[in-house]
């Protein structure tokens, strides 16, 4: 990433408005990612001899990376296309980078406001599916009898 991260609290104010930016709009989503930020750690071909999983225990806890993005594409272009009218907003992207001391209460916040953004999920309506395979069904039965 270009950008330098931010700080744990800076995330979580970007986090937070990116889930408010899509409990407005009504529509979107937000991708949240996070994974072992391992230094240039590189091991002698002997220790990966002696042991192929070396990297798997390493002898200091590291960082862990954690990301938020909505992930609005500048790939998707035309007009008259569906969804064509969300093109013209605009793709943050966000990150920090969690100490090994302060991963339990960075992820207490990190919960409550993951639980906080979920607050205006909408149910998805399925009941068209639903309909779809009863007639599937009913179709199917008619033809064996």
């Amino acid at each position: 990433m270009a950008d330098a991260h931010l700080t744990n609290d800076e995330f979580f104010a970007q986090l937070a408005s990116l889930f408010e930016h899509n409990r407005k709009t009504g529509h979107g989503t937000v991708y949240l990612t996070q994974k072992r930020l391992a230094y240039g750690t590189d091991a002698s071909a002997e220790a990966k001899a002696e042991d192929p999983l070396w990297d798997a225990h390493p002898e200091q806890p590291l960082p862990i990376l954690i990301r938020a993005s909505n992930n609005k594409s500048s790939k998707r272009k035309g007009a008259g296309r569906p969804g064509s009218e969300r093109d013209n907003a605009t793709k943050t992207k966000t990150s920090t980078v969690v100490q090994p001391d302060q991963l339990e209460a960075f992820y207490v916040r990190y919960a409550e406001a993951c639980r906080a953004g979920m607050s205006g999920l909408k149910k998805r309506d399925r009941t068209k599916k639903k309909k779809d395979k009863k007639k599937k069904k009913g179709a199917a039965g008619e033809v064996k009898g």
